[in-house]
């Protein structure tokens, strides 16, 4: 048993015996969860749809905005942590988010450039900051030693793609007849929800054990006051920065190499072998993943430019959205996540080895061959140069399935081969490189033809291009992982069942 301090003073008794099926506030996050990812879904698969056919954006300053907003949106989860645990409560700071992107949602649906950018600016500082104030919130309800706590966060997952699925539907459908106004008011609706539940079950979700909740009644109006002046402040900063994305963009890609250089250092200073090895391994591994994370983010830049004007999305008589296309992700996440798993564990079983560096390794030459194969359709295509539907379907399956392979087992990856003093910095990292990734996004989507004025059949060739760089490359940087994995298994081998 294990007592903690909550928000309001009061102490908590987290419990590792399954006395309940599940902790209380943990179901009202769930539904949070689901109503929270619908808003941020909608300006994932929208944005550069809407900047280019709505407020007349080139489609290179779309795409390079997407890639700034996706860098903050992952930069800003760490720095959420931070602010909720010490300054806010991870409650409040949930609350404050929220309506930050309920006034962003407002200000979009006036659809215009001006608004873009103030009405980005808040919804980013909103969603940035409050995504890691649900998982926070999760997880303090649970002891250490409870086995429950994967049952939770497998259940808080699968209500995050819920959300994913019905945004997705929903930005599809109003996108259909180019109703933007009433697409961000959807999202503002989902945003809406997500704050009703938070208040109907305040008083269970209240933060505990935090560093706030140990400060003296002086001290936690103070860090209050200093945690809504931080907020006000990152809106203008942040809309700022979204007006100047190629620097913004710069900045955010030197940064990365900064402190990927800075962790080698520490790296190699760190005396213990056996952990120093393993970090070794993390920083192959992380550099590794930056190549699949770079082909995936292209979703909602240039592949969804591609879907958009070169996909045939009248399939059987119905047209399909363009977001819509996403959800093939999603379904393939929820339905695939649990029956990989079995397929996993029946292999070891049997002996087989499937680790951390394989399933790195088959990631790559997944996501790789899901570019490879849009080539292929595109060679096929008829007289107009429109790629039959099956050909982006067969891509977004063969990168979902390569986002099964790393995305579990990279977040599951930090607590086993980072040491404990740096798991912090390691995670702050692995999320970092989503964040470059993103950036680096948005320029190979610049290196995509322009749609603008272009038929299907001009702009093929072009296409085919890029994604045969892409796959190729993805393919080759798989074959060089393949070819280090004795290599990084020998530097991990003190981790005990490095698969996931």
């Amino acid at each position: 048993m294990l007592t903690l301090k909550n928000e309001g003073g009061s102490l908590t008794q987290a419990t590792s015996a399954p006395a309940q099926s599940i902790p209380t506030g943990s179901g009202s996050l769930f539904f949070i969860q689901i109503f929270a990812t619908l808003g941020f879904a909608v300006l994932y698969s929208t944005l550069v749809l809407y900047a280019t056919k709505r407020l007349g954006f080139s489609e290179g300053q779309a795409n390079t905005m997407m890639g700034v907003f996706g860098a903050f949106n992952y930069g800003l989860h760490l720095f959420g942590g931070y602010l909720g645990g010490r300054f806010l409560s991870n409650r409040n700071l949930f609350v404050l988010g929220m309506l930050l992107q309920v006034f962003g949602c407002w200000i979009l649906s006036g659809q215009n450039a001006e608004g873009l950018y103030w009405g980005l600016s808040m919804f980013l500082t909103g969603s940035g900051l409050n995504v890691t104030c649900i998982n926070m919130m999760l997880t303090q309800r649970f002891a250490p030693e409870d086995n429950r706590r994967e049952s939770a966060f497998l259940w808080n997952y699968a209500g995050m793609n819920l959300g994913f699925f019905i945004g997705f539907t929903g930005a599809g459908y109003f996108q259909l007849g180019e109703h933007y106004q009433s697409l961000f008011l959807f999202a503002t609706v989902g945003n809406i929800v997500a704050i009703i539940i938070s208040l109907a079950r305040w008083n269970l979700l209240a933060d505990m054990n935090t560093p706030l909740m140990y400060a003296s009644r002086r001290q936690f109006f103070t860090r209050m006051l200093i945690g809504l002046v931080v907020l006000l402040v990152l809106v203008p900063v942040i809309r700022l920065l979204l007006t100047h994305a190629d620097f913004t963009g710069s900045f955010v890609i030197t940064f990365g190499i900064v402190v990927f250089l800075l962790l080698c250092l520490t790296t190699l200073r760190h005396k213990v072998r056996q952990e120093r090895q393993r970090m070794m391994a993390y920083l192959i591994l992380a550099l590794g993943s930056l190549v699949f994370w770079v082909l995936y983010q292209l979703a909602p830049m240039g592949l969804m430019l591609f879907t958009e004007h070169n996909i045939n999305l009248s399939v059987y008589g119905i047209r399909i959205a363009p977001q819509w296309v996403q959800n093939i992700n999603t379904l393939v996440i929820v339905l695939g996540g649990p029956l990989l798993a079995l397929v996993f564990r029946n292999w070891r079983e049997r002996g087989w080895c499937i680790d951390i560096p394989l399933q790195f390794s088959c990631s790559l030459f997944c996501i790789g061959l899901g570019m490879l194969v849009l080539p292929v359709g595109i060679f096929l295509a008829g007289g107009d140069g429109i790629v039959a539907f099956k050909w982006i379907v067969i891509s977004y399956l063969l990168q979902s399935l390569g986002e099964l392979l790393i995305s579990p087992i990279g977040y599951a990856m930090i607590g086993k081969l980072a040491p404990v003093r740096y798991q912090g910095i390691m995670m702050g990292c692995w999320m970092m490189v989503t964040g470059v990734a993103s950036v680096l996004a948005g320029y190979v989507s610049g290196l995509m033809p322009e749609n603008a004025g272009s038929s299907a059949i001009e702009t093929g060739p072009g296409y085919s291009h890029v994604f045969c760089l892409l796959g190729w490359g993805a393919v080759a940087v798989g074959m060089v992982m393949l070819l280090l994995i004795p290599l990084l298994r020998k530097l991990i081998s003190g981790v005990e069942n490095p698969g996931i």
